[in-house]
């Protein structure tokens, strides 16, 4: 893991200037609520994992304070079982919307977590955190199934839904890894975590059969390659075999294939991608297509149809703002972002494997 520092706001050529990320910064700040919590945008939901994604982009911009305070939030309104709801309110935690507990929701505040410490150094802060990230990974450890997949879901009367999601999967293998490196900075070994990881990993690099077909969708394309799970040739080939369905060149990303839609989150998280992959200037070129997506207070808007050439939906949300920062700040050297998502610097988890891949 690489020591914190001082860093300036990411500015990347023809996509940021170092002003330009303080105002979006400054505005995912602006809706920020006085308890911490990042909804979508004022009025509407704060959901666990976007709540995190902003609250990391903030950190990349130097609010720290404004990132702890997210994080703050989390362990103050952390169920008893570890989870969070799927939805809250405006971010009100007296106000959720959404009973249910989803596991990739659940198992993401331990990449956020571990990123504000790197970003930081702040002992205290992570010491505070552990027992969150405990309670909250052994919360989504018991929705994994016999093969090994997460069920993605638990509904609100508790009941356990088997069907395992890539995109959500993937994402816990990530948060899996990033609450590893946590338990190492702990001295607390956790060997039901370290098979959990390698089992998760096994499914995702070797049983499509063990998850719901959600093909069409460009975040089941890319995702496991950025969680780690894929990696080196396999990673190559799986980016090769869709790039034409989901890339619209100059524009970005597709939502799902084949709409005419590309949407700035999905696009931004296929940079970071690229950049775990050494593919420097594709990344760029896809951070670029998204200019179109910046209002002029800094936050940007969801999507875009391009057979219509119209926003929609007309909404600028935090999380579309803060994949973005958090691109640009792989991209621009910043290391507690890239230590995050570089598979080479997070625990491997225990692969036992239940066949020859």
């Amino acid at each position: 893991m690489t020591a914190p520092g001082h860093r300036e706001r990411p500015a990347l050529p023809g996509v940021l200037t170092a002003d330009e990320a303080a105002t979006t910064a400054a505005a995912i700040a602006a809706e920020q609520r006085t308890d911490g919590a990042i909804p979508w945008f004022r009025g509407h939901h704060l959901d666990p994992w976007d709540h995190v994604e902003a609250a990391m982009a903030l950190d990349t911009a130097g609010e720290h304070d404004r990132a702890e305070a997210a994080y703050d939030w989390l362990a103050r309104h952390q169920n008893a079982d570890g989870s969070w709801y799927a939805a809250y309110f405006d971010g009100d935690h007296t106000r959720p919307t959404d009973l249910g507990a989803e596991s990739n929701f659940c198992a993401y505040p331990a990449v956020g977590v571990l990123h504000h410490y790197l970003t930081t150094g702040d002992e205290a802060f992570r010491r505070r955190m552990w027992p969150m990230v405990v309670a909250a990974v052994e919360f989504v450890l018991g929705l994994q199934q016999p093969g090994g997949q997460l069920g993605w879901r638990r509904e609100a009367d508790g009941t356990p839904v088997a069907d395992a999601l890539v995109t959500g999967s993937a994402s816990c293998y990530h948060a899996l890894r990033c609450a590893l490196a946590l338990a190492d900075r702990e001295r607390s070994p956790q060997p039901d975590w370290e098979l959990a990881a390698g089992r998760l990993g096994h499914a995702l690099r070797g049983h499509p059969e063990r998850f719901l077909d959600k093909s069409r969708y460009s975040m089941d394309w890319y995702y496991p390659i950025l969680s780690g799970a894929v990696r080196g040739s396999a990673a190559r080939a799986r980016l090769a075999a869709d790039w034409d369905a989901f890339v619209v060149p100059g524009l970005g990303v597709r939502c799902v294939r084949p709409n005419p839609w590309i949407t700035g989150g999905e696009s931004a998280e296929l940079a970071l991608t690229l950049w775990t992959m050494g593919l420097i200037p594709r990344a760029v070129d896809i951070l670029r297509g998204l200019a179109r997506l910046r209002a002029d207070n800094g936050l940007y808007w969801t999507g875009y149809v391009f057979e219509d050439d119209a926003i929609w939906p007309a909404e600028l949300t935090t999380w579309t703002a803060g994949s973005i920062l958090l691109a640009a700040a792989a991209l621009t050297g910043d290391s507690a972002t890239r230590a995050v998502f570089t598979p080479d610097q997070l625990p491997p988890g225990l692969d036992t494997g239940c066949c020859s891949l």
